[in-house]
């Protein structure tokens, strides 16, 4: 028996007949005669050396054989459908579909559209935020800008942009401003904390990792995102720990101050690309994110 593949016309009208399970309807989705769907699965047969349907009334019916090729040509037909509308849509002229947070989005990233744009004029880049719900495998999304730890995903091209640091952020607007901004870590002890609930073992973390007992902090107001979350803290409602990249520009314009400085975690601020769109685009993302990174941390 030969090795080679059978024709792809043959394996084509079989995978539309075993769906439909009818002749009749694969010729007129093929847009063929009932005629022509009948001898290419007579191809098919003599080149397996297998019967792949068997007579059922007036219509047909798989055999085992049959069920096992609809089974594996409906798979690959259905992926060779998907490739070719990703390869499609990845066309030159489509946007580069760029996921993250909603928090990293408004705090960090719509800041520096202006500069991206004046930067790279040819990457038409589309931002969707969303939190904890974006996956860059599916269709419609390019690449995921994510705060994580690995190991990596074994289907991505990553990116590593910049590792994270977080801390404690207080706005002088915080009425108990002026003595804590000069306070030990201790003084924490005393003092309610936010936090955000996608990320409840921040703090606990943060704490162990200064010689803090975890069990030992008190917790205020509690949200949802870590956008209100920081939005609380500047407007005066408590300390919050965050990402030092999300607060920079805070720091920067005396919104937030952060007298305990910030600490290194496990995780990275990485760009997650599928391997259907690891492109010179993407490429060209990851380079200037990386140098607007770098320069964001030495201002």
């Amino acid at each position: 028996m030969s090795r080679d593949l059978p024709p792809l016309n043959a394996l084509r009208a079989f995978e539309a007949a075993a769906r439909l399970n009818s002749v009749s309807q694969a010729a007129e989705q093929l847009h063929v005669t009932h005629g022509a769907v009948s001898r290419q699965l007579k191809v098919l047969e003599e080149h397996l050396g297998v019967a792949l349907f068997s007579k059922d009334g007036r219509g047909i019916k798989l055999t085992d054989a049959g069920v096992r090729l609809r089974d594996a040509s409906g798979e690959a037909f259905d992926r060779l459908r998907g490739v070719c509308a990703e390869l499609t849509q990845a066309s030159v002229d489509a946007p580069f579909v760029l996921g993250c947070s909603g928090s990293l989005l408004a705090r960090w990233f719509i800041p520096r559209l202006g500069r991206l744009h004046a930067d790279l004029p040819d990457l038409r880049l589309h931002l969707s935020a969303g939190e904890g719900d974006l996956d860059p495998r599916r269709p419609g999304l390019d690449a995921l800008l994510v705060f994580a730890e690995p190991p990596w995903p074994a289907d991505m091209q990553v990116f590593e942009l910049a590792s994270e640091r977080i801390g404690p952020v207080l706005s002088p607007h915080l009425p108990r401003f002026e003595a804590l901004r000069d306070a030990p870590l201790e003084a924490l002890l005393s003092e309610p904390l936010l936090q955000t609930m996608s990320r409840l073992q921040a703090w606990p973390s943060w704490a162990r990792q200064n010689g803090i007992d975890p069990e030992a902090l008190v917790y205020g107001q509690g949200f949802e995102h870590l956008y209100y979350l920081l939005e609380a803290a500047v407007s005066g409602l408590g300390i919050a720990i965050a990402p030092e990249q999300l607060v920079a520009d805070d720091l920067k314009a005396g919104r937030l101050a952060a007298p305990w400085g910030f600490s290194e975690t496990l995780a990275q601020l990485a760009l997650w690309v599928p391997g259907r769109a690891a492109n010179g685009r993407a490429l060209q993302l990851a380079q200037w994110l990386k140098q607007e990174l770098t320069r964001s941390g030495r201002t």
